[in-house]
């Protein structure tokens, strides 16, 4: 159909995977992705010892296995980029199906490790979120029944993908796990907004969230005590925002000396959830600064590709994984300064976890695969073309 409505480009036949990868990739991206991965490495390196030595484990312990699973997110994160859009999209689509199942088994095979959440499966040797994995599959999923909407006699696909996120939404809801939660409903709202949904749906939606979190407030006491905690004007120095509180505080401008900070030593967190109050305690806010540019940098140059793409399947898939990416480590770092409550959110390829960094390797994959350069002509010329 594409090709019927716009016509062909002449595309280079015979030329190897490595070369034509390398050459359409948008290199600039992918060495933001790498540096963040070094900066996770390298905060590792302050914030787990603390921890290894509680358990009675090697100091660098949990560095050599964030070095492993990081590895391993990084080759695929490579393979992944060097797919075609189709092939991403049918893996994505079968991958999705698995990890929904997983999702909806945790009550009966899942276990808390004493965090008072279902949310891993335990395999003795790692452990497994299956959110993690299905939260980039269902942004592709979502962004396949909602482009197969926008074509005549196509599917209700906008109202599919409701239902999943509906589904999703509650099972994560149940675990209890809000943060991944509101995070699936963010982008599946964000695909929902670029694919031309009308501003009066858009505030029901919000209207309902509200309602949402009312009654999550009056029926849960884990995100009750949680959003309490983060209104009360007081913080117990003791708790975690509180060591957060005070390692950022007294971090500075350019922290107290690498390897000086106390916060690591008093936060069970520090190397996942609140890493980023090692990072300013340390290095002091150069660090942050250069950690949030990054952030920044992956999803403007993502979108900032993706405004060529003429095909709508890619321009949502592609959007939502920014936003994703973008708001995971807006909420994880909102948490660390106390602008959002407490959450339980890792920062992608900064903190540890098995499932967060593969997890993440795959989706950044997938963007990386969608904002390649491709022959065709930019959307901006084709609009032109029709006006005149």
């Amino acid at each position: 159909m594409t090709e019927m409505v716009y016509g062909t480009v002449p595309v280079k036949g015979g030329e190897p995977v490595l070369p034509k990868w390398w050459r359409t990739v948008d290199k600039w991206t992918l060495s933001f992705i790498f540096m963040l991965f070094g900066v996770g490495l390298l905060l590792g390196l302050a914030a787990s010892p603390p921890l290894a030595d509680r358990l009675g484990q090697p100091p660098f312990y949990y560095v050599q296995k964030q070095t492993f699973f990081g590895g391993l997110a990084m080759v695929a994160m490579v393979l992944t980029s060097m797919m075609g859009p189709v092939m991403v999209r049918r893996l994505a689509v079968m991958g999705f199906f698995v990890a929904f199942i997983a999702l909806a088994l945790l009550p009966v095979l899942g276990t808390d490790f004493g965090k008072g959440a279902v949310r891993w499966y335990s395999l003795g040797f790692a452990s497994v979120q299956p959110s993690e994995f299905l939260k980039p599959l269902f942004v592709i999923l979502t962004a396949w029944l909602m482009a197969a909407g926008q074509e005549l006699s196509g599917p209700p696909g906008r109202m599919y993908s409701f239902i999943l996120m509906f589904a999703i939404v509650m099972m994560l809801a149940f675990q209890p796990d809000f943060g991944q939660a509101a995070l699936v409903l963010f982008g599946w709202g964000v695909m929902w907004f670029v694919g031309g949904a009308p501003m009066l749906l858009l505030v029901g939606l919000a209207g309902l969230v509200v309602l949402g979190g009312m009654v999550a407030y009056n029926s849960s006491e884990h995100f009750q005590r949680r959003f309490d905690g983060f209104l009360n004007p007081e913080v117990d120095p003791t708790s975690q925002l509180g060591y957060a509180e005070n390692a950022i505080r007294e971090g500075g401008f350019f922290g107290v000396g690498v390897g000086e900070g106390q916060v690591k030593w008093s936060l069970p967190d520090a190397h996942t959830d609140f890493i980023i109050a090692v990072a300013a305690e340390e290095y002091g806010l150069l660090m942050v600064l250069v950690i949030l540019t990054l952030y920044a940098a992956i999803v403007m140059r993502s979108l900032i590709r993706l405004m060529r793409e003429r095909d709508p399947f890619i321009r949502l898939a592609g959007t939502g994984l920014a936003a994703m990416f973008g708001v995971q480590a807006m909420i994880n770092m909102g948490v660390a300064v106390r602008l959002l409550p407490a959450k339980g959110m890792t920062l992608p390829f900064v903190s540890y976890g098995g499932s967060s960094l593969i997890a993440g390797g795959i989706a950044v994959g997938m963007l990386l695969a969608f904002t390649r350069s491709r022959p065709q002509g930019e959307i901006r010329d084709i609009l032109r073309g029709r006006a005149r």
